[in-house]
């Protein structure tokens, strides 16, 4: 393993030290604290997914418990618990330490903690790594009790999950006795990175590089596995990002969200160890990632079989699967490329950006009531009319909850620890990743200072950022200019800065900062065309709008049924305008479009010719905030014409 220290630590800073008042997230959040989280309890009660933990299950009881129920009462844990600290609940809070309670009295005598198999099959505890999210769950329970130590101050639930981390500990790694298997489902890697940080307990670190170290070495510890079960060996495990060693893997493949907490577990270990190899490893993995495999939405992993990766520039727009925890997955291992170089590099916050506003976004409706499982890029009229329970209406129209339901769990806790993914920091610099209206405090060489954003963004293109230390204090601060923006401007105390120093995509303003100086940062957003690489074979001759960071689609609610018919012109104007009144407020692109006439084709399927066209206005509203009115089709990329030569 190679390594070196890192020269200066970049840290997140955390949720409970950024309040958000912003005019695009506050009302969404608000609606994960007031609706999705109070429903993600009701759902989690009525499915069986709390009484799982009285272990009173019997062979022949209609409610059996499933092995990955454990992942989502602790990611709705998670999110009850972050949602507390920054709005106290005395509800919310009896909830959360009655499922912490069932824990505690559910746990083994040597801290074993699993509710499916201390109840279903105990004899058969870590038999099967490979296919049975054991140490999935236990992830997903120890950054629940993180988080909840961080809001509560209780170590009540951590030291229950330390127990757990410590069995786990026991029962994996070199020794001689000990089992030198790894996650079938990766999660449990970055969590324990996560439990040594509020720890300072370096072997939990040290499980988590082991678990990486492990993982696709030579023999397959699933074939071993598999032989001991009496089965054959599978003869695949790209599945499981185990057919080779994860410093020597290139592509992203296989489930795509098991691929990306393990590149989140392996960017953490590498922040944390100084690991140049690893870190070049998740550098190599990123590249394929964004440059070959990843939807203009953020989305990742396209094709439904396995959730995977298939191939280069495989994109297919109405079969994409994208699902919603795997782009919040991107989220995670975006925010940890922030903190693994000398310096942040903007094209990760870019792609965290991206993922956010659209994909992840869009996985909730705007009630949040409903959740998408699957985020495709075009929708046929028809299609999103399936009436719920039919097979594979999950894909085409929000449901209020799923047998599998990883994803409303996963929007509850991105959405309720938010504030986490505005600013990071180190020992003389703070950086401003996400423009969002928000307070944060972050010391800097012993002075507190406040940074404060006020900002209509995305829909405006100023950001005021206001600096406000308790003393004067020099430090840098690092504002991110977006990969998409062109000239951007910044005035400092009413002056403008005519030459912004940037390195890897943000702008530097060093000086000693006193209370009172005010920036003004102009983003220009102008509505752009935007082309796919020819080799996306689905989206050749098609254009995507977007403006500022938003995806822009067509719906039919305010169009035709025949989105595929409508073309867009290169000539045309793209006009942008805020309509309050529209999806809870948001600015729409509207201008005028070609489509067919359909006069004369009676019962023909063909004809010879070309059919004369006429103009059509045509109207496009934000990715993430389809499928919140009547029912109908929706497309991404637009059929368009090539600019004369």
């Amino acid at each position: 393993m190679n390594s070196e220290m890192k020269s200066e630590l970049i840290v997140p800073v955390p949720f409970n030290m950024v309040s958000v008042d912003d005019l695009f997230w506050s009302p969404r959040m608000e609606t994960n604290r007031m609706v999705t989280i109070p429903l993600g309890y009701e759902q989690c009660r009525k499915t069986g997914r709390l009484n799982a933990w009285k272990l009173d299950w019997k062979d022949g009881d209609s409610c059996r418990p499933h092995i990955f129920w454990d992942s989502d009462v602790a990611k709705w844990m998670e999110a009850a618990a972050c949602s507390l600290y920054l709005h106290p609940d005395s509800e919310l809070k009896e909830n959360l330490n009655s499922v912490i309670d069932s824990m505690e009295k559910a746990q083994q005598p040597d801290g074993y903690l699993n509710s499916y198999f201390t109840a279903v099959e105990p004899a058969n505890r870590w038999t099967n790594l490979r296919d049975r999210h054991e140490l999935y769950c236990a992830g997903h329970l120890i950054e629940a009790a993180v988080a909840h130590f961080f809001a509560t101050g209780d170590n009540g639930f951590i030291n229950i999950t330390r127990r757990y981390a410590d069995c786990i500990d026991s029962v994996f790694g070199n020794g001689a006795e000990q089992k030198r298997g790894y996650p079938g489902h990766e999660e449990l890697e970055l969590a324990l990175v996560k439990l040594y940080r509020t720890t300072g307990e370096r072997y939990y670190l040290e499980l988590a590089a082991f678990f990486l170290n492990e993982r696709g070495t030579r023999p397959y510890y699933y074939d071993l596995e598999s032989v001991s079960r009496g089965e054959d060996p599978a003869k695949n495990y790209e599945y499981w990002q185990a057919h080779l060693p994860v410093r020597e893997q290139k592509e992203a493949v296989g489930h795509a969200v098991r691929a990306m907490y393990l590149y989140s577990g392996m960017a953490d270990v590498a922040a944390e160890t100084g690991d140049t190899e690893l870190a070049e490893a998740c550098r190599i993995l990123w590249r394929n990632v964004t440059e070959r495999r990843m939807y203009i939405t953020g989305g990742v992993g396209s094709t439904e079989r396995g959730e995977s990766f298939t191939a280069d520039y495989d994109l297919p727009n109405e079969t994409a699967y994208a699902e919603t925890c795997a782009a919040i997955g991107l989220v995670f291992w975006a925010h940890r490329m922030l903190c693994i170089g000398e310096k942040p590099n903007a094209e990760y916050a870019d792609v965290m950006e991206r993922s956010l506003y659209n994909c992840v976004l869009g996985g909730v409706s705007l009630d949040g009531t409903r959740f998408f499982y699957t985020n495709p890029l075009e929708v046929r009229p028809g299609h999103e009319m399936m009436q719920s329970g039919q097979e594979n209406n999950y894909r085409y129209s929000r449901q209020e909850w799923f047998n599998c339901s990883c994803c409303p769990t996963n929007i509850m806790r991105i959405l309720s620890s938010f504030g986490q993914y505005i600013y990071s920091s180190s020992n003389d610099s703070i950086y401003v990743h996400l423009y969002i209206g928000s307070t944060a405090e972050v010391e800097i060489s012993g002075v507190r200072v406040k940074i404060r954003q006020e900002t209509e963004y995305p829909w405006k293109e100023t950001v005021t950022l206001s600096v406000e230390p308790d003393e004067p204090v020099e430090f840098s601060l690092s504002l991110r200019i977006p990969g998409w923006c062109e000239n951007a401007s910044l005035e400092f105390n009413g002056k403008e800065i005519r030459q912004l120093p940037v390195t890897s995509g943000y702008a530097h303003i060093r000086r000693l900062w006193r209370k009172d100086d005010t920036l003004n940062f102009i983003l220009p957003m102008p509505v752009r065309r935007i082309e796919a690489h020819p080799e996306v074979r689905g989206n050749c001759g098609k254009i995507a709008i977007m403006r500022g960071p938003i995806v822009y689609c067509l719906e039919e609610e305010d169009n035709i049924p025949d989105l595929n018919d409508i073309r867009l012109d290169s000539s045309v104007e793209l006009k942008a305008e805020y309509d309050e009144n529209l999806l809870g407020g948001c600015t729409v692109i509207t201008g005028t479009a070609r489509i067919r006439k359909k006069d004369g084709w009676g019962d023909q399927l063909y004809r010879p010719g070309i059919t004369e066209t006429e103009p059509f206005e045509f109207k496009a509203v934000p990715y993430c905030l389809w499928n919140n009115r009547r029912p109908g089709g929706m497309l991404v990329w637009i059929s368009g014409n090539a600019p004369d030569q």
